[in-house]
C-alpha cells in the first residue's frame, strides 16, 4: 500500500496554497521561462556559492568551451596549495569559490587561501593556528556573505569544530564575529562541549544575514546531536536551532524513546544543504542516528534522521519533511545536498527538489508542499534478528526514476566467481583460514536487496556504504530538468556480533572498545580500508603515548574522540599494542552505560583477491535522467581500471568521489575517478570528448568561471583516496 509520509503545518500550507501560481504554457513557453530564469540569475554565471549556486545545481551559463572545441583545453596554471601528509593520506575535497576574479580554496591542512583566478598568483592565506590541529577533518568549501551597503564580504569556513569569519579582501579574522572571529560549534547543543565530537566539513547556506549550518559527528555511542543552527553573520549569535532529535512537546518526540534527546546522537546534516532564496526555504538532508548498525537504544522511527527537511530559513520552523529511511540500520545517510529546479508537469512548471541517496534512488518532491512527484511504494521488510532491537515494519522507495545503481547481488552477476574472495572479516582473519571463492563467500551471507537487517552471519549492502550516490552530489540542468549523477557500483559485506564476545568467550575491555569505536572505519579485522590505515600492527609505527594522542586528538581526516574517557583510551591503546591486562568487557559496559548489545565486526568492500569488485563491470557509472519524465537518457561507465585487460569490458568504470559540473556549452566536466583523470562528456549523448591526466586524483567537484571574458574550469587534485597518492595542487584549464 502506498502512503504519503510528509507533514505540513496547516498555517504554512494555507500560505503556500495562496502563494502558488503555476504558469500554464506550451512546451516552447516552458523552455523560454526556464532560459529566462537562468539568464537573469547571476549565480549561474559566477561560481560564488558551494556547487555553483544556492540551489546546488552545479550549472553554469558559460559557453565559450563547447562540444566543438573542448578537445583543445590546456592547463593554464597550477597552484600548489601546501604540503601533503602521505602517511595519513591527506586529501582536498574542496569545491572552490570564485568572486570578483579571485579564487578561494582550502589546502590539505585546512588553511584558507586566495589566488588570482586568471593566473593562480598567490594573494593571501589564513592558517587556523588552533591549539589542537591533530584531527581537523576535511573542508569541502566555504560560504560567503556580502554586505549590501558596504559591499564588503566575509568568508565562513571551519577547521575541525571551529568556525571562522574571514575578511574577503585580506584574509584576516573579523573580531566582532563570535569570540575574536571564531565560534566553537560544540557549544549550544545542550551537551558538555568537551566530550562531544563535532566538526564541520561542508559549508552551509547563507540567507539574508543568517548562516545556516549542519555538522559531522561520530557514528558511535557518545555522538553529538545533529541539530541545525542559524547564526547572525555579523555577530555570530545563534538565532535559531532546529532539533533533529526532538525535545519534549516537539513534533517527532514520540518516534524515539523517552528523553532520547538527552543522550542520543547523529541525525546530522553533514552533506550540505540547498536554499530557495526567493521563498526563504532551506532544504536540509540528514544522516542516520548513532549508533549506525544497531538501534536497541533508539527504538522507533527516529525523526528527523534520514530526512529531507524543508525549514523556514528565517525562523527554523519546519514546513515539511520526508523520511527516506525509518530506524536506519544500514548507515543510509542522505549523502549530498538536494537539487532545486523547475519540473514540467502537464504543461506547467512546478518548483521541485530532487534528493539522491546512497542506495542509488532519486526522490523528487514539490518543494513547496513536499508532495512526491513520482509514485512511491511502501513495503514490508524483515525484522532484525538482533536481540533488543526492532526494525521498522515498512520502508518507502520511489518507483520512478529507476535506481541508478544495481540493487541485488546475485550469483549470475559475479565477474570471476572462482577467484579467491578478499575477506574483510574479523573471525576469518583471526582464524587465518583459507579464503573461500567469491561464489562460496556470497553463499555464506545474505544478499536480498535493500533493508535487510544486518545479522551475525553477514549481509550484502548493495550499493555499499559509500553509495550509489555520494557527497559529490548530482548536477541538474535548470534549463531542461535533466539530472546528471555519478555512481559507485560496489557491494560491501557487513556483519554483527554480540558486544564483548568472540567465539562465545568474553573479550577484554580494550578489544570491546575497538569493536565499538574503531571497526567502523578501520575494518572488521582492523586491516585498514582504502586510505584508512590498518591498526593490526600499529605498535610497530607508534608507541602507546602516540596512539593515545591520535585517539584523543585525532589526526588528518580522523576526528578527535573526546567522548572517550582517559581510562577507555588507555584500554584501547593497550589492546592495540598487545599490553592489555585482563579486564572484563562488562566493566566497560557498566561504567559507560553502553546500551548496545552488538558491535559491527565485519565491514568492507567485497572484492576478489586481485582487488577487483566481485560484480561484473561497470564498477562506476555516469547517468543522465530526465526528471520531467523519470526516464534515463543515457548511462555509461565512468573511468577505467587500467590493470584490467578484458576485451569484453574496454571501459570498466571505477569507484569515484566528487561530483560533475555542467555548462550551457553542452559539456559535463568530472574528475572523481581512481584512475586520476579529468574528463569532459557531451551532455546530450554521454560521449567522451576530452580527458587528461591529473597530478593526483581529483576527488572533488570542479568549478567553472570567467575572467576577462575567458572561461576556465578548475579542479582540486588532492588524491589520497582508494589507495592513490596524495596531492596539493589546483589545476585550471582553458582554451588556447
Amino acid at each position: 500500500m502506498m502512503k504519503l509520509h510528509t507533514s505540513i503545518p496547516s498555517r504554512i500550507q494555507m500560505i503556500f496554497s495562496i502563494f502558488i501560481c503555476f504558469l500554464s504554457c506550451n512546451r516552447n513557453d516552458i523552455q523560454t521561462l526556464r532560459n529566462e530564469i537562468v539568464q537573469t540569475d547571476p549565480d549561474f554565471k559566477n561560481w560564488s556559492h558551494y556547487l555553483g549556486d544556492p540551489a546546488r545545481t552545479h550549472y553554469s551559463v558559460l559557453d565559450e568551451i563547447d562540444t566543438a572545441n573542448v578537445h583543445l583545453l590546456k592547463p593554464v596554471w597550477q597552484y600548489k596549495s601546501g604540503t601533503i601528509d602521505s602517511e595519513s593520506r591527506s586529501q582536498i575535497q574542496t569545491n572552490p569559490l570564485i568572486i570578483n576574479d579571485i579564487l578561494y580554496g582550502i589546502t590539505p591542512k585546512n588553511s584558507l587561501f586566495a589566488i588570482e583566478a586568471g593566473s593562480g598568483k598567490f594573494l593571501w592565506q589564513f592558517n587556523p593556528e588552533l591549539e589542537d590541529e591533530s584531527g581537523l577533518g576535511l573542508s569541502r568549501g566555504v560560504s560567503v556573505w556580502i554586505d549590501n551597503k558596504s559591499q564588503k564580504g566575509r568568508l565562513f569556513y571551519a577547521s575541525g569544530y571551529t568556525l571562522f569569519a574571514i575578511d574577503l579582501e585580506n584574509g584576516k579574522l573579523i573580531p566582532e564575529f563570535g569570540e575574536q572571529g571564531r565560534i566553537d560549534l560544540r557549544r549550544g547543543l545542550d551537551r558538555d562541549p568537551t566530550t562531544i565530537p563535532m566538526v564541520l566539513t561542508t559549508p552551509g547556506a547563507v540567507y539574508k544575514d543568517l548562516l545556516i549550518l549542519g555538522g559531522r559527528t561520530s557514528e558511535s555511542p557518545g555522538a553529538a546531536p545533529g541539530h541545525i543552527r542559524a547564526y547572525d553573520v555579523k555577530t555570530g549569535k545563534m538565532e535559531w536551532i532546529f532539533h533533529t532529535i526532538p525535545y519534549p512537546g516537539e513534533f517527532g518526540y514520540d518516534t524515539w524513546p523517552s528523553e532520547a534527546y538527552k543522550s542520543s546522537g547523529g541525525a546530522n546534516s553533514w552533506a550540505g544543504m540547498a536554499l530557495d532564496e526567493k521563498r526563504g526555504i532551506v532544504y536540509v538532508p540528514t544522516g542516520s542516528a548513532a549508533f549506525d548498525w544497531y538501534g536497541g537504544d533508539r527504538i522507533g522511527d527516529n525523526l528527523f534522521a534520514n530526512c529531507l527537511i524543508a525549514l523556514d530559513a528565517e525562523t527554523g520552523e519546519r514546513i515539511w519533511h520526508f523520511q527516506m529511511v525509518k530506524h536506519d540500520l544500514w548507515d543510509r545517510d542522505l549523502p549530498a545536498p538536494p537539487n532545486l529546479f523547475e519540473i514540467e508537469r502537464n504543461g506547467k512548471l512546478v518548483p521541485a527538489v530532487a534528493q539522491i541517496t546512497k542506495s542509488g534512488h532519486v526522490f523528487v518532491f514539490n518543494r513547496l508542499t513536499g508532495e512526491p512527484l513520482f509514485p512511491l511504494e511502501e513495503k514490508s521488510y524483515p525484522n532484525t534478528p538482533l536481540e533488543g532491537d526492532q526494525a521498522a515494519a515498512t520502508q518507502i522507495l520511489p518507483l520512478k526514476p529507476m535506481p541508478f545503481a544495481r540493487q541485488i547481488l546475485k550469483e549470475e552477476d559475479l565477474y570471476a566467481p572462482e577467484q579467491p574472495a578478499f575477506v574483510d572479516d574479523f573471525i576469518d582473519k583471526a582464524q587465518n583460514i583459507t579464503p573461500p571463492t567469491v561464489r562460496e563467500k556470497l553463499a555464506q551471507v545474505t544478499s536480498a536487496g535493500q533493508f535487510i537487517p544486518i545479522d551475525t552471519r553477514g549481509v550484502i549492502l548493495y550499493p555499499g556504504a559509500d553509495g550509489g550516490g555520494e557527497w559529490g552530489g548530482a548536477a541538474l540542468d535548470p534549463t531542461t530538468g535533466i539530472m546528471y549523477v555519478n555512481s559507485n557500483e560496489m557491494a560491501w559485506i557487513v556483519r554483527m556480533a554480540k558486544l564483548g564476545e568472540k567465539d562465545g568467550k568474553p573479550l577484554s575491555a580494550g578489544e570491546t572498545l575497538t569493536q565499538i569505536h574503531c571497526v567502523r572505519c578501520h575494518g572488521g579485522a582492523l586491516q585498514g580500508m582504502g586510505e584508512i590505515p590498518a591498526l593490526q600492527n600499529i605498535k610497530i609505527k607508534l608507541d602507546t603515548a602516540a596512539i593515545k594522542g591520535v585517539i584523543s586528538k585525532g589526526k588528518g581526516a580522523m576526528p578527535a574522540m573526546p567522548n572517550l574517557s582517559e581510562r577507555e583510551i588507555s584500554q584501547i591503546s593497550a589492546f592495540l599494542t598487545g599490553m592489555e591486562e585482563n579486564t572484563n568487557s562488562e566493566d566497560h559496559r557498566t561504567e559507560n552505560k553502553i546500551k548496545s548489545r552488538y558491535a559491527m565486526v565485519g565491514f568492507g568492500r567485497f572484492k576478489d583477491s586481485r582487488g577487483y569488485p566481485v560484480m561484473k563491470p561497470p564498477w562506476g557509472t555516469l547517468n543522465a535522467i530526465d526528471l520531467n519524465s523519470g526516464e534515463y537518457l543515457w548511462s555509461i561507465p565512468l573511468g577505467h581500471e587500467e590493470s584490467l585487460n578484458d576485451p569484453e569490458y574496454p571501459v570498466s568504470g571505477v569507484e569515484n568521489y566528487g561530483g560533475p559540473v555542467i555548462t550551457a556549452g553542452g559539456i559535463l566536466f568530472i574528475a572523481a575517478t581512481k584512475d586520476e583523470k579529468f574528463r569532459a562528456f557531451h551532455m546530450r549523448s554521454g560521449e567522451l570528448l576530452w580527458e587528461t591526466d591529473l597530478p593526483a586524483g581529483g576527488y572533488a567537484t570542479p568549478a567553472t568561471y570567467e575572467v576577462n571574458g575567458k572561461q576556465y574550469v578548475v579542479i582540486a587534485c588532492g588524491g589520497g583516496k582508494m589507495g592513490t597518492k596524495s596531492g596539493a595542487t589546483y589545476v585550471s584549464f582553458a582554451l588556447p
